[in-house]
């Protein structure tokens, strides 16, 4: 995969700049979001004719009293009993929108696990091994970015388990 120079004086989202830096592979696929989408990650899949089990979206939760991130397919959902085993937490539930959003530094729809304003717990389901490389969003709307998933592990120090259903 040809590395995508997006930095930050092309006008690249944090996440974009995050690959940059880090010299990581990856490429950017842009598409056309339509406001009227209920689910922004099967619309990615969809404009961009991928496979959906191969695009991840971006959830925040909270696990006891803190924040964590999940990635999983956009074709289930999680499992917030087995995220909340995986962060060690009693329980979890789905955070506040507005909350995901200030913690995340981007809106709902084109939150990034990559380049977070603040940098939270992570967890990436277990299927994205499965992969040579998944989609997630690039940081907003309408912008997805195509990596290796050992990459997105790295650089999000995140977790790997079962997590998605």
């Amino acid at each position: 995969m040809a590395r995508t120079r997006a930095g930050r004086r092309g006008g690249g989202t944090p996440a974009t700049v995050l690959l940059t830096d880090a010299g990581v592979d990856h490429s950017l696929h842009p598409y056309e979001h339509d406001p009227r989408a209920v689910s922004y990650g099967l619309e990615a899949a969809q404009a961009l004719g991928l496979d959906p089990a191969r695009v991840f979206k971006t959830l925040l939760a909270e696990a006891d009293d803190r924040l964590v991130v999940a990635v999983v397919p956009v074709t289930g959902e999680l499992d917030l009993k087995a995220l909340a085993r995986a962060v060690g937490a009693g329980r979890a539930r789905m955070a506040d929108p507005v909350a995901a959003e200030r913690s995340s530094g981007y809106v709902r729809g084109g939150i990034s696990p990559l380049g977070q304003r603040r940098r939270l717990p992570t967890v990436v389901d277990a299927s994205a091994l499965d992969h040579d490389h998944v989609y997630i969003s690039a940081g907003r709307r309408g912008l997805d970015v195509g990596l290796a998933p050992a990459d997105l592990v790295r650089l999000t120090d995140a977790v790997v388990a079962p997590v998605g259903r």
